[in-house]
């Protein structure tokens, strides 16, 4: 007896974003703390970030991105059969958001589960997505980043209320004759984990960073390499590049190191700062909508953060 499986592969056929109407500058930032947009600048690359106003939250962030996802991908609410939603910041951790999010949505019934992978969850979801699709669990899977980081952070500590915004990006994931999506390379270091972490439900985030650029700075470089060869790609082959947007020194570090200086980067993270799980769909989708981008592109995505974990894989752009 032989069971029954999916399709060869997966693919990507739509994306949405959502960025809160908010925008705050780093000169707005300064306001509270010791520092300056020139400082936040030249130590992280951020210019503005977008804030979930009073009474927006993650789940309508997540909405919003997902319908536009939907919209892109020309399916219906009712072709949808999962919903995933990456996010590290849950209003409640009981119940999970998605089987809501789906519910808003108008997707009947799907099976519906939550991934917290902290910044590389996208990825992660992503995977889970397609591997379900192709095992022949699922048929069409609608995967969301969302957080709302500022829940999380103390506006008066610098190391952090400098970086993080709110926001969430979305893909639509179906079956395809060839593959669109490759293997997953993924992992975690759990003896990094105080580098970033709430240490309770009554504290605010807290971040080493120093040692977490120490971190992506020398191991993430390995894990691209990994991603190709398990892909059966060379560098040279990539088209575009969007890693998490965590830190533009990290960003062009890496580039650097891989060489990577003829392929389009994600720097999404001057104009929207560090939304975790959201930034590689946020970052996507803007380069599409510039031209930075094209349908076809071979795109490596790069997740990395808390916990320490880290997940990437190559993927065809829609």
């Amino acid at each position: 007896m032989k069971l029954r499986t999916g399709p060869v592969g997966a693919r990507i056929i739509g994306l949405g974003d959502y960025r809160p109407h908010r925008i705050v500058t780093n000169d707005e930032i300064a306001q509270n703390v010791a520092t300056s947009d020139e400082w936040i600048r030249t130590r992280v690359g951020i210019a503005r970030r977008h804030f979930a106003g009073e009474g927006e939250s993650l789940i309508d962030m997540a909405v919003a991105a997902g319908g536009k996802a939907l919209a892109a991908s020309g399916l219906a609410p009712e072709d949808i059969d999962v919903v995933i939603v990456a996010t590290c910041t849950p209003p409640s951790p009981i119940p999970g958001v998605s089987p809501t999010v789906a519910d808003r949505l108008g997707v009947p019934s799907p099976g519906a589960f939550d991934v917290n992978a902290a910044c590389a969850g996208f990825c992660y979801a992503l995977s889970c997505a397609a591997d379900a699709i192709r095992s022949g669990s699922a048929q069409r899977v609608l995967v969301i980043g969302a957080e709302r980081l500022t829940d999380w952070v103390d506006p008066l500590d610098r190391g952090t209320c400098i970086l993080f915004g709110d926001g969430a990006g979305a893909a639509v994931v179906v079956g395809s004759d060839t593959p669109a999506i490759g293997p997953v390379v993924w992992g975690s270091d759990g003896s990094k984990r105080e580098a970033i972490m709430v240490p309770s439900r009554d504290t605010l985030m807290s971040m080493d960073g120093q040692s977490v650029f120490r971190w992506a700075t020398t191991k993430l470089a390995p894990v691209v390499r990994q991603i190709c060869e398990q892909s059966g790609v060379e560098l040279s082959d990539i088209d575009v590049f969007v890693p998490h947007q965590a830190n533009l020194r990290i960003i062009d570090s890496l580039v650097r190191a891989l060489g990577l200086h003829h392929v389009a980067v994600g720097r999404d993270i001057v104009d929207t700062g560090n939304t975790s799980s959201a930034s590689i769909p946020l970052a996507l989708s803007r380069m599409l909508e510039t031209g930075e981008a094209k349908s076809g592109d071979l795109t490596l995505a790069l997740g990395f953060g808390a916990g320490l974990t880290f997940a990437g894989q190559l993927l065809i752009c829609p």
